[in-house]
């Protein structure tokens, strides 16, 4: 068999199923050699597929369930970008986990990721449903593997809510299904601008709860607290694994079927909002990033319910670059909380001295998620910005993504670099981190820069190519929008030297933030107690005098039996002969006149 014959057959088959024997290996492999061709070659076979895909929009393979017909592998521009940020991801993740030896979160990770992958390339809502739900599940295994008490507390609220969102996931694609006779996502909705895109009627049955179940993987407010739970608590490397899939496959799933929805512009302005103010206040740095994660979300979202081919085209661009730039801090944080055992921003300063790569790496992340200019950020963000600014009655909108911007540059492109690696010394002298770390750090800091410098190659792999290269030729490298944006960075800067010179930052302390979570874990429950008290009083009073009685009958027939009562008294035998022909006769009496 011919090397280009071997690559059509298995162009055929979803890259995610690669990604998911590879981890069948890992879970038994002891051999280092083994492990590292597992967390590494199966994302790199899912490349090679990638870069030889079928023709786009074409359901590859096709089969029949119940009557319908699934598609497990459907490529077009906007499921092919997607999942070359998860194969991206993916590896660079592997590389970062090779000091490891743990199997469980080997192939808990992989399986992860290539579920992940799997659903971005599903041509059904079943098959997407059901790699979605499998990337619920082995995430979940990422949280427990901490083995400590707050970690198991934390992925069991994070299993339940990521399940309830599962269940109305399942529920709204059965009912839009059957509704419209059809799972396939191609016969859903037309084809605009060549993509396939906004299937979803909200007017449909099930429709409004796909939507829901959605939000709540891409954590929209008030159901958010998932997200800022889980990720403090996994392992050095459990943070890298997670964070670029769920949220950005709930992004995918957004961009698939409800692009143009007004709702998600709103939606998405708050949470680019909301987070810079949690943020700022937080101690734990790798919750910081899990608020980043939920700020720069709130980007993709907006641009999704913006829904112009520039909105979307950014919406994409900005979760394949934040997937490398977030996994880049997340990397240099897990390097601190493997040398040191935390990430509190307390404990921590000064480490620039004997973690310099590390500290490198950080630097590189923060100017990225910045969007400092010829930085990943600003290539993505770039359009998105473009595309509220230029929107019909987007005036408000532009303004708050212009403050998340600003925001974002004080709580992770200032704070996390500054309080981990400067600030004040620590007086700790940790190791640098070992050499698979620095490696995975060194290739998404150069993926980062190479967005950031030259992103023609990038914008090549957008959902809308003419318009995205259309936009970089014209606009992105400007001197207005780059004069713009370091204004803007310049003076999140200078706000951030005049409150701490003034002392008004927000200081690192240790303490508990109270976030939406408070509403649903105390208030609620709280308020529900004292509502059913007017309620209970009756059926109290009811079992009070129930039990009384009880308790008076159960004493009188202790007194009539017990030793020494009524029955037990010794009765003299004349006695006794009278009383019973009395009651002979009384008997006698009622039987002849009744």
């Amino acid at each position: 068999m011919t090397v280009d014959r071997l690559i059509d057959i298995l162009a055929t088959i979803n890259p995610g199923f690669f990604v998911i024997a590879a981890a069948l290996l890992a879970a038994v492999a002891k051999d280092v050699v083994l492990r590292a061709i597992a967390l590494i070659g199966g994302p790199a076979i899912a490349l090679v597929v990638l870069l030889y895909p079928p023709v786009a929009g074409i359901e590859v393979s096709k089969q029949t369930f119940l009557g319908y017909s699934l598609a497990f592998y459907r490529p077009d521009s906007l499921s092919l970008i997607f999942g070359f940020g998860f194969v991206l991801a993916a590896a660079l993740g592997g590389i970062y986990s090779l000091h490891r030896r743990d199997r469980m979160q080997d192939a808990a990770g992989l399986v992860y990721a290539g579920s992940a992958m799997g659903a971005v390339f599903a041509g059904d809502m079943i098959s997407l449903v059901v790699f979605a739900e499998l990337a619920t599940i082995t995430s979940a295994v990422l949280v427990f593997a901490t083995r400590t008490a707050p970690a198991y507390r934390a992925g069991l609220r994070y299993l339940a809510i990521q399940m309830i969102a599962g269940l109305m996931l399942t529920a709204g694609v059965a009912m839009y299904g059957v509704a419209q006779g059809t799972f396939l996502l191609a016969e859903l909705g037309g084809l605009w601008n060549g993509v396939l895109v906004g299937i979803f009627d909200l007017s449909q049955p099930g429709a409004l709860l796909i939507l829901g179940g959605i939000g709540v993987k891409a954590a929209f407010p008030l159901v958010h607290n998932w997200l800022t739970d889980a990720y403090p608590n996994t392992t050095e490397t459990g943070g890298v694994v997670m964070s670029p899939y769920t949220t950005t496959l709930a992004v995918y799933v957004l961009a698939r079927g409800f692009a143009g929805l007004e709702w998600l512009v709103w939606i998405g302005a708050i949470m680019t909002v909301y987070p810079v103010f949690f943020a700022v206040m937080e101690n734990d740095l790798k919750k910081v990033l899990a608020y980043s994660t939920n700020n720069q979300i709130g980007f993709m979202v907006c641009a999704v319910g913006i829904g112009t081919p520039l909105a979307l085209n950014g919406a994409a661009a900005h979760a394949v670059a934040h997937m490398i730039f977030k996994g880049l801090l997340f990397m240099a944080m897990g390097a601190v909380q493997m040398r040191l055992g935390t990430t509190k921003a307390t404990d921590l300063g000064g480490l620039h001295r004997t973690m310099p790569y590390t500290t490198i790496a950080c630097l590189i992340g923060a100017a990225s998620i910045s969007a400092l200019p010829f930085f990943a950020g600003y290539s993505s963000k770039a359009m998105i910005m473009t595309a509220a600014e230029g929107g019909p009655g987007l005036f408000v909108i532009w303004l708050m993504l212009l403050f998340a911007s600003a925001g974002v540059l004080e709580h992770s492109g200032i704070k996390i670099p500054f309080f981990a690696f400067f600030s004040h010394d620590s007086g700790k002298r940790p190791q640098e981190a070992p050499f698979n770390m620095l490696l995975a750090m060194g290739l998404s800091a150069v993926i980062c820069m190479s967005i950031g410098m030259s992103p023609h190659w990038f914008y090549q792999l957008m959902p809308f190519r003419d318009q995205a290269l259309e936009y970089l030729a014209l606009d992105l490298f400007s001197p207005s929008h780059i004069v713009q944006q370091l204004e803007l960075l310049c003076f999140a800067v200078l706000a951030f030297m005049v409150l701490k010179w003034l002392k008004l930052y927000p200081a690192e302390r240790p303490g508990v933030i109270l976030d939406a979570e408070w509403l649903w874990r105390k208030a609620l429950p709280s308020l529900g107690r004292s509502l059913a008290r007017p309620a209970s009083a009756p059926g109290r009073a009811i079992s009070a005098l129930s039990n009384s009685t009880v308790a008076r009958v159960v004493a009188l027939a202790r007194n009539v039996f017990a030793t020494g009562g009524v029955v037990s008294r010794k009765v003299p035998l004349a006695a006794t002969a009278v009383w019973t022909l009395a009651i002979l006769g009384l008997v006698v009496a009622v039987s002849l006149f009744s």
